[in-house]
């Protein structure tokens, strides 16, 4: 046995008999009945307000109150109820205006079979009446979400139909397209772009193409015209809105012009990025000098396409060899242009001079002229004679150099000895006193990339520097072997305590290494004054 429907139903109704045969043919129906008798208006005002009904069965006339005046109630409460009249003492005539009154059906008294379907039929019917209701209100509210959402949107959205019409067009396609939005509406979207098609024109194809199968979603990258016949590049994602009168297409569009511009500049700018690195590279030293009793290595690793560190080997008078490490502000092309100059003045200068603080102080004068204090380079130049071991510096602002003696302590500083080359202010770059390598000192020439790598800021201690202690360590565990296997260590060091963030600054490295005797005599041992 099937499960009972259950109805609830207010009855307008004078007579208690007949209110209990409509009852009746109602379960005999299969409807499981909760109702309520009234015969006033006060009374049903109250029932209305009290629970919600199903069903209004409504005697025509009563002593003190009728079905009109219960039909107007039912509307002024605002309630979609089946209101079905049930009377037998009218006419066909007012039966007919009380349905055009809205009345949802007439059905006389004494004919329960005819009630029962009439019912049947008018509870189905409001039952797709809410669901339309629901449907209209979702929809209501959907439109409402998708209108805030692209009115604010800052890509323009155009709603356009399936012959191409706009029929809407947010904020932000006015300033894309130049046309105010009441001019866009009722615009072919084919106007707003080039006369040979493409563009918003094929998004839309596409869409309209894809409504049968296949992907809701396209997006096509192509010219669109403004108002002012300014071409632009954009890139429109169409998709499809169905609503129940019809369907439409929704066109997002993003104006890519400028965006297109910036990656073609920076292509090129890349590209000249390369050719100066394959320049700069080519610049540095291929070979370390081999020169009896010292062990020589450099590396330089820049932090961008080209970098502002510059390491070098020069030949000077007298055999003396100079070692020079140097660090241009700023990175890119710029500063690697001033490297370059910077290495060229050096190589002339060194040719013909001995004293590392006059030829940095020749090479200021021209720099401070060529900069005007934009930039500047802070370096470092020590002349080391190869025959006793002597080394002699000049340092214009840059980070003092090391020696790490054989027992892996400090044994000495190349410290500052004047400013920065680029300013002509200042004292005079003067050479400082000269110290003496021995067998198993370490000289460890650097910029400031590596003293200064930080910690990552995924680690623990973030923003903590690497610093000179560990640069003395790694030098003093590594000492054994060669200036090539040295330099590596440190620069493989600094990478790993700065993961797995990148280095932020250029890194370079001198490494020279005072070579035991040679118990064959090879190799003299460095005379000390």
């Amino acid at each position: 046995m099937s499960a009972r429907v259950p109805l609830r139903a207010l009855i307008l109704e004078d007579s208690e008999f007949d209110a209990r045969v409509m009852v009746q043919a109602l379960k005999a129906g299969g409807y499981d009945v909760q109702w309520k008798r009234v015969e006033t208006a006060e009374v049903m005002e109250k029932a209305l307000k009290e629970q919600l009904w199903d069903m209004v069965l409504a005697d025509y006339n009563m002593p003190a109150f009728n079905a009109p005046q219960a039909l107007r109630i039912l509307q002024g409460a605002d309630l979609d109820i089946p209101f079905i009249i049930v009377s037998g003492g009218i006419g066909e005539d007012v039966a007919v205006a009380a349905m055009k009154a809205g009345a949802h059906d007439y059905v006389m008294k004494g004919n329960p079979a005819r009630l029962l379907p009439a019912v049947e039929r008018e509870l189905r019917e409001a039952e797709v009446r809410r669901k339309r209701r629901e449907a209209e209100g979702l929809l209501r509210e959907s439109e409402l979400r998708y209108r805030s959402l692209w009115e604010t949107s800052p890509d323009a959205v155009l709603l356009c139909s399936e012959l191409g019409f706009i029929g809407f067009a947010n904020p932000a396609a006015e300033v894309i397209f130049g046309y105010p939005s009441a001019d866009l509406t009722g615009m072919a979207i084919s106007t707003l772009g080039p006369p040979g098609g493409g563009g918003l024109g094929k998004a839309l194809r596409v869409a309209s193409e894809s409504a049968t199968g296949g992907t809701n979603r396209t997006l096509v990258e192509g010219p669109a015209v403004r108002k002012d016949g300014t071409e632009i590049l954009v890139e429109a994602t169409s998709t499809r809105l169905e609503l129940p009168e019809r369907m439409w297409f929704v066109l997002i569009v993003r104006d890519i012009t400028e965006k297109r511009r910036n990656e073609t500049e920076l292509r090129a700018k890349e590209e000249q990025m390369r050719a100066a690195r394959e320049i700069q590279q080519r610049l540095f030293p291929r070979h370390a000098p081999v020169i009896q009793g010292f062990d020589i290595a450099g590396t330089s690793v820049p932090a961008d396409a080209t970098g502002g560190d510059y390491y070098d080997f020069l030949p000077m008078m007298d055999g003396h060899l100079g070692l020079v490490v140097a660090d241009v502000s700023g990175h890119g092309l710029g500063p690697s242009l001033l490297m370059v100059e910077t290495r060229a003045l050096l190589r002339v200068v060194a040719r013909n001079r001995i004293d590392p603080g006059e030829i940095l102080a020749r090479a200021n004068r021209v720099l401070s002229e060529d900069v005007e204090g934009k930039n500047y380079v802070t370096l470092i130049f020590a002349r080391l004679n190869p025959k006793t071991g002597e080394v002699l510096h000049a340092n214009a602002g840059h980070p003092a150099a090391i020696v790490v003696g054989a027992n892996g302590e400090v044994k000495a500083q190349l410290r500052r000895t004047g400013g920065p080359l680029g300013f002509s202010i200042g004292p005079p770059i003067a050479a400082s006193l000269p110290i003496w390598l021995t067998p198993g000192d370490v000289l460890v020439l650097y910029t400031d990339g590596i003293k200064e790598a930080r910690r990552s800021r995924a680690h623990s201690e973030a923003g903590e520097e690497f610093g000179l202690d560990r640069i003395v360590e790694a030098v003093r565990t590594h000492s054994g072997k060669s200036s090539e296997e040295i330099v590596r260590a440190l620069c493989d060091q600094a990478r790993a305590f700065s993961a797995p963030d990148p280095l932020e600054d250029d890194l370079t490295l001198l490494v020279v290494k005072a070579l035991p005797v040679d118990p064959g005599g090879a190799a003299a041992t460095p005379a000390v004054p």
